[in-house]
């Protein structure tokens, strides 16, 4: 398997919005839906815009594990179910931690965020994920 370029953008980016009690807010995200940009994630970065994130796709809700290995940038992991609502929430992981991160549950998709973000915009499990893929079929 050819992994891309570490540092790398995925091949597609696109606007996700949150919508939580403080109001709808919008992040400029790529899209991690082949298996290499999956495995590569937001490993090697040094930093991330503050409005950007990526999201995981995957074609069916399904438990997933995560883990910090490369990462050097404190992130909030925001699990998503199949009906585009927020199920879990794990705030400030560790960078280059190995230890694993899981869903608790089937999920569709996952979105990562800068550390304390889901907090600074008051993000809840049951919030809704605006973004099409999450409400159509691929």
């Amino acid at each position: 398997m050819l992994l891309p370029l570490p540092g790398g953008i995925a091949a597609e980016t696109a606007t996700l919005v949150l919508n939580t009690d403080t109001g709808p807010h919008s992040f400029n995200i790529e899209i991690a839906k082949t298996p290499s940009e999956k495995i590569l994630g937001l490993m090697y970065r040094r930093s991330l815009p503050a409005d950007a994130g990526m999201l995981f796709l995957y074609d069916r809700p399904q438990q997933v594990t995560f883990w910090m290995r490369n990462t050097y940038i404190p992130l909030d992991m925001v699990f998503i179910g199949a009906d585009g609502r927020v199920q879990r929430i794990e705030s400030h992981t560790e960078p280059f931690s190995l230890a694993a991160i899981s869903s608790d549950g089937e999920v569709e998709a996952v979105l990562e965020l800068n550390a304390g973000t889901a907090d600074a915009i008051g993000l809840k499990v049951g919030d809704k994920v605006d973004y099409p893929a999450l409400v159509e079929p691929r």
